[in-house]
């Protein structure tokens, strides 16, 4: 198993992840996208195998939005349908015709990964089946287009057990809804979160690697359920539930990012956040969208390019102005003034700190451990994120928020990769280049300094507010300063006139003190001041 999906026990529930998708083409001038395969490895990306619609954004308008087309079939139908018989016609691409397009693609284009969709005919699965054995792929995610969200019956039950008898084995995931699940099962009923994952076990003994239920349509259930089972545990991942009628083509979609992800070497876990939290995003930006009169219309794909709010990632879990008032602790500086570092961390959250990272240098591991779990309880009672310093082991075992590594420790890169999309990475950088590659690899924000002398962390040089200024404009991140900086001196940091430069870090100006708490609010009281002038 993949060291990233360790993190996820059996049953977990959670949201999205928060940051893996920052990287659509934003303001800043990103252009990642999924379904672009970038610089991420020496393959053309994925190919796929399904059916055009012209107008309802399913199908190939759905796929097409992650990445280019391959063979398939093609439908009349639009808004309406496939409601109450509103199939306007479907053409079979012939079979033959189908595998000179298979072997086209698959014998030049060096695809890495190959999605398939609705696939109309016995001949045409055997057809995929046979090219893929002649030109195998690193990964085969198989959206079994069966029965449509509104009930339609799309496969001939022949169809369906050649899906089951030749295709699947051959899937690293598939990707079923519950009326397709329950199709592949011969009918049987899915109501609950747990018979998703029974029945993810069950569709899993046809040989896919990996089997992703997912949970759209679950009765009364207020959260969008999915379950991954990946042949060892069940993954209960949840999001919003996002209503509105443009929900034609997600499950095509959520395949295609899926498959997008995998070609850029995503883990199956990593994948399905990423496409799902995509999704979800985009149902959020196009809920009130209206194309067509039917009772069901597709979604924007393109919402990355056109919303400043989504641009800049505010539908993450990860909030840049959480790092207004960034508190650091210090086990020699609690222990100079007699305090625990759970009574340390207390004080300066109710004093008006921000986020905390956990700075334990002197502690044995399960004592950090255990110090990280009070301290954490603390936090989520307060709604603060809570960060480890350097410790990705801790902040796994703990379940933190997140980490902040420095140019000496883990890579961000690797420390994203353990701690998966869903969790805070940041990275201490000095230069342009750094924060450029902070972003590279993944992290959320950086931290910069020392703005000020400071004999907290020794070998510090001194950037001053010139460098300071240089890091924060080049950075794609936001950013937030470090260094010598206290109450009598945060507003000249924050009024270099950067507008990423979100926030003051620091350690003795609030541990060093003799009362945590009103040290905190005398420089918490500073930031909102400057935070209003700013605005």
């Amino acid at each position: 198993m993949p060291p990233y999906q360790s993190e996820f026990p059996q049953g977990q529930q959670g949201g999205f992840p928060p940051q893996e998708q920052r990287n659509f083409a934003n303001e800043q001038g990103g252009d990642y996208r999924p379904g672009s395969t970038g610089n991420y490895g020496q393959g053309s990306g994925p190919g796929f195998a399904g059916g055009f619609r012209q107008g309802p954004g399913a199908g190939y308008n759905g796929d097409a939005g992650q990445y280019r087309q391959g063979p398939g079939f093609v439908q009349g139908q639009n808004s309406t349908g496939p409601v109450e018989g509103q199939w306007q016609g479907v053409h079979p691409v012939p079979e033959e015709f189908v595998k000179e397009q298979l072997r086209s693609v698959l014998s030049d284009m060096n695809v890495d990964v190959v999605k398939t969709g609705m696939i109309p005919s016995v001949g045409i699965v055997k057809v995929l089946c046979n090219s893929l054995r002649e030109f195998p792929v690193r990964a085969l995610v198989v959206d079994p287009v069966m029965v449509s969200t509104s009930g339609d019956v799309l496969s001939a039950p022949s169809t369906l057990a050649e899906y089951r008898d030749e295709l699947l084995p051959m899937a690293d995931i598939v990707t079923p809804n519950l009326k397709e699940a329950s199709a592949l099962l011969g009918g049987i009923s899915l109501e609950t979160v747990g018979d998703m994952c029974s029945a993810a076990k069950a569709i899993h003994s046809f040989g896919p690697r990996n089997v992703l239920v997912k949970g759209g349509d679950l009765p009364d259930s207020s959260d969008a359920i999915d379950v991954l089972f990946d042949g060892e545990q069940c993954h209960e991942l949840r999001g919003s539930r996002i209503i509105t009628r443009n929900t034609h083509g997600t499950g095509c979609t959520l395949a295609s990012c899926i498959a997008a992800e995998l070609a850029k070497g995503s883990s199956i876990l990593q994948a399905v956040w990423v496409a799902k939290m995509f999704v979800e995003s985009a149902l959020n930006y196009s809920k009130d969208i209206v194309i067509g009169n039917g009772p069901q219309g597709p979604f924007d794909h393109l919402f990355r390019l056109k919303s400043r709010a989504y641009n800049a990632g505010q539908t993450s879990r990860f909030n840049a102005d959480d790092l207004l008032l960034y508190a650091v602790t210090d086990s020699r500086m609690n222990k100079k003034w007699g305090r625990s570092i759970t009574e340390a961390v207390r004080a300066c959250i109710e004093g008006g700190a921000t986020i905390v990272q956990l700075r334990e240098k002197e502690a044995n591991t399960r004592e950090f451990v255990e110090s990280a779990e009070a301290c954490l309880q603390i936090c989520r009672s307060h709604g603060v994120p809570l960060l480890i310093n350097d410790r990705v082991d801790v902040a796994l075992a703990c379940d933190a928020d997140g980490v902040h590594v420095g140019q000496s420790d883990m890579p961000a890169s690797k420390a994203r990769e353990l701690l998966g999309p869903r969790k805070i990475v940041g990275v201490s950088c000095k230069t342009p280049a750094q924060a450029e590659q902070a972003w590279v690899d993944g992290a959320d924000y950086i931290g910069c300094g020392g703005v000020f002398p400071t004999n907290t962390k020794e070998n510090n040089p001194t950037l001053g507010f010139d460098g300071l200024k240089t890091v924060c404009l080049a950075s794609k991140l936001p950013v937030v300063a470090i260094g010598g900086i206290n109450a009598g001196n945060a507003r000249s940091v924050m009024e270099i006139g950067v507008r990423n430069l979100k926030g003051v870090a620091v350690v003795s100006a609030l541990f060093d003190r003799d009362c945590v708490g009103t040290e905190t609010q005398r420089l918490r009281s500073v930031l909102v001041d400057v935070s209003v002038t700013r605005c």
